[in-house]
């Protein structure tokens, strides 16, 4: 890893509780729940932190929050959890992984996945989803379920997602999610050149999609990960998968924050599909 690489991620990594602003304005529901307790999941690398949030019925969504696989602040995504409990009832459980630059692929991966099959072991309805690249690995996880035969997720929410970390990226695409942000991405988090290309990198670009769980994929018209997710929904629903896409016109890689109106449509939206495939 280069130095400078080094400094910049873990300057990312440790400074995100402070330079993360967005979400405040996204409080439409269950601000008035408690606090989430903290518990610990198991997984291959030892106990991975967790932030669960009670609801009221059998069933739990199982959160991976975003922070270009650099950033480790599952609060970050408070917001959501919180309005996925009061909406749906169904307990939340935000995965504290660990992140970039202290660990590298496959860590994030595996430690979210096995955290979500053992949330799965009581044989009760659980939902995996994330934003950004929160989303990039949820895909990861069903994937990685599939194989395996660990769980079935009922539903996997991706919104905004990470889903190649191997294609040549635009060195002039405009955007938040910047091709300089991508590069220092991969350099750190992936830095095998060889393994971006596996499926748990890059759900994308995998071979075969079949069998994997319904999804809702969230994308925003000028967010530079937009070709990704929309890639990503058609080959899903190619492979025969039901497929819900929203598509927030005009908004970059912060898309809920970019129309608060359109927004709670957005997470009604999302919501109603979580309820329908945990009922």
């Amino acid at each position: 890893m280069r130095p400078l690489d080094a400094v910049r991620a873990g300057t990312m990594h440790h400074l995100a509780r402070f330079s993360v602003r967005y979400g405040e304005e996204l409080r439409f529901a269950g601000d008035d729940l408690p606090s989430p307790t903290r518990e610990r999941l198991p997984s291959r690398y030892g106990s991975v932190p967790a932030h669960r949030y009670p609801g009221t019925r059998p069933g739990t969504y199982v959160h991976f929050h975003g922070g270009a696989f650099l950033m480790r602040y599952p609060a970050m995504d408070d917001f959501w959890c919180r309005y996925v409990v009061a909406s749906t009832g169904l307990t939340v459980v935000n995965v504290d992984f660990r992140a970039g630059p202290y660990v590298a692929y496959p860590v994030a991966q595996h430690e979210c996945h096995d955290a979500a099959a053992d949330l799965a072991a009581d044989g009760e309805p659980v939902v995996v989803g994330g934003f950004s690249s929160g989303g990039g690995l949820a895909a990861a996880v069903c994937l990685q379920a599939r194989d395996t035969g660990s769980f079935a997720p009922a539903l996997q929410v991706l919104g905004v997602p990470a889903l190649d970390m191997a294609s040549e990226v635009d060195p002039h695409a405009p955007g938040m999610i910047s091709p300089a942000l991508r590069g220092l991405v991969r350099r750190v988090y992936f830095p095998d050149a060889e393994q971006r290309r596996e499926p748990y990198a890059s759900p994308l670009l995998a071979d075969d999609l079949t069998g994997l769980p319904p999804a809702v994929v969230l994308t925003a018209e000028r967010d530079s990960l937009r070709p990704d997710g929309e890639r990503y929904a058609e080959r899903l629903e190619a492979a025969g998968i039901d497929v819900v896409t929203d598509c927030t016109p005009g908004a970059d890689h912060h898309f809920l924050s970019h129309d608060l109106r359109r927004a709670r449509g957005t997470m009604a939206l999302t919501a109603r599909e979580i309820t329908r495939r945990t009922s």
